[in-house]
């Protein structure tokens, strides 16, 4: 699809009737892709989607982000017991739900084609493995490699500071190695 083609409209969506049989790239291809590349191209454990309504955690109403399951890993809270204390590079598809808080897009839901309150967010993860070179330089082989998308519409963002937190310089850096400067791009949190 060209640009021109791509629709605008919640409307235009709703007219289009593809099925995952036409698509070049339905739904199980994107996901088996990229689970297969950081599962087998480069050690990741699979770790199964958590619930859309945590169990076992009663700051969330809803999962509305793939780390949300990984919490007690970032935290140091991970009893050492527990499988997920083991992990040092995952792979995951989350199922999501936005509807309040930080993430809300039900103001935007329906007003373009990408913003949506239920939807499966794709992760890759490391628990001191590798950090920014290693994920970025993972995630150029993917969408490159992997997706074959045409590296010359792709474009990168970085953390590009704010009053109290400096720009995130060795992130642009990195993608500066795959990207000529105006595709990458400084944005605040």
């Amino acid at each position: 699809m060209s640009n021109e083609e791509i629709p605008n409209s919640t409307e235009a969506v709703s007219k289009m009737t593809l099925s995952e049989d036409t698509l070049e790239w339905p739904m199980n291809k994107v996901r088996d892709t990229f689970i297969h590349f950081f599962e087998k191209k480069h050690g990741h454990t699979f770790w199964k989607s958590s619930p859309c309504v945590p169990h076992d955690d009663p700051t969330l109403l809803f999962a509305n982000a793939g780390m949300n399951q990984y919490k007690p890993l970032f935290l140091g809270t991970c009893d050492p017991k527990m499988e997920m204390s083991k992990l040092k590079k995952a792979c995951n598809t989350q199922k999501c739900i936005r509807a309040g808080g930080k993430h809300n897009d039900l103001d935007d839901v329906g007003k373009d084609v990408y913003h949506h309150t239920f939807f499966e967010m794709l992760g890759n993860w490391s628990f001191g493995d590798y950090f920014k070179e290693g994920a970025i330089t993972m995630a150029w082989q993917c969408l490159t490699e992997e997706f074959h998308l045409d590296e010359s519409r792709l474009y990168a963002t970085y953390f590009g500071g704010d009053d109290s937190t400096p720009c995130d310089t060795e992130a642009r850096d990195i993608w500066l190695k795959f990207l000529p400067a105006e595709r990458v791009l400084p944005f605040d949190a």
